[in-house]
């Protein structure tokens, strides 16, 4: 069988540990690099930002802790995307929530289950993907937004929410970090918005290896066929808004605005939170959750 593409770094001072989690991630066919210290584990990611798609890091090493090394790695430009999952056998809400608040957007919790660290490392390497397949299209399109001052925009499906995501993204120097945001808002107004899967539904949907399908399969029937995502943009002299509004009847955003503990394992529902905390100066639901206004800041406020 051949090697999955994907390159992750295993961060553990237990060599027991360390000999697990690889074998349950190479069975799995990833490309896995060990390091028994924070120390080691910085020497690697640090000499080569673009080698690895995921890092796991053991919270309590000696020499440089896990949670050491994630605050170097989010103070690093270069770093700032990589996802880290963070293992541990501290579990109290307290702990989660200051691993979250790092950074660490996946948490994997001691003594593991196969599946939970097979389904966190793919949604790891999942949501990495996306955000640098974004950021290649990004970079490699036309800054030509920055004569718009305004626009409307319409569409239905993921393939045009990523596109219009890329064009508006070209409006800002910060396109880069702007880009992730705006498709996740986008998506999300596509699939639980219009398309009205539930968090739940996506959670199956995703274990069974459905969700796109059943996202094709929906995107067809005559009760979501003709629904639009619209989004209304605007450029000031100090901002830039953007107004999402769903087809949808709503949804209880107000759990999503933070990356909730419980959820620190599920493979999906962090993109609403993602966004708030790192493409936009504010973020804003509206009524019953079917419209969003995004906004960036121009003058760095």
């Amino acid at each position: 069988m051949e090697a999955n593409e994907s390159r992750l770094l295993i961060a553990d001072d237990e060599p027991h540990n360390l000999e697990l989690l690889q074998l349950f991630l190479e069975q799995e066919n990833y490309l896995v690099d060990t390091a028994n210290d924070g120390t080691l584990a910085w020497q690697k990611i640090s000499a080569d930002p673009e080698r690895y798609d995921v890092v796991l890091l053991d919270r309590m090493m000696p020499n440089m802790s896990g949670m050491e090394v994630l605050q170097k790695m989010k103070e690093d430009a270069r770093l700032r995307r990589l996802p880290v999952v963070l293992q541990t056998a501290l579990s109290s809400t307290e702990d989660i929530s200051a691993g979250i608040e790092a950074g660490a957007y996946y948490y994997l919790g001691k003594p593991y289950e196969r599946s939970m660290l097979q389904s966190v490392v793919a949604a790891a390497i999942n949501d990495y993907r996306q955000y640098r397949e974004l950021a290649h299209d990004l970079k490699h399109s036309q800054r030509t937004l920055g004569m718009l001052d305004a626009g409307e925009f319409s569409f239905s499906t993921l393939d045009e929410a990523h596109a219009l995501a890329v064009l508006l993204a070209n409006g800002c120097t910060a396109g880069d970090s702007i880009v992730s945001g705006l498709s996740e808002l986008f998506v999300n107004a596509v699939e639980h918005g219009n398309l009205e899967i539930s968090y739940q539904e996506k959670s199956h949907l995703i274990e069974e290896g459905r969700w796109l399908a059943e996202v094709e399969r929906r995107l067809t029937l005559p009760d979501y066929r003709d629904r639009r995502v619209r989004v209304v943009y605007k450029k000031l002299d100090t901002s830039m808004t953007f107004l999402i509004t769903d087809e949808g009847t709503g949804f209880d955003w107000n759990q999503f605005m933070e990356i909730d503990p419980e959820r620190g394992g599920d493979s999906h529902g962090r993109g609403i939170a993602l966004a708030r905390m790192i493409s936009f100066s504010t973020l804003k639901y509206l009524g019953a959750g079917n419209q969003v206004l995004a906004t960036v800041s121009l003058d760095g406020s």
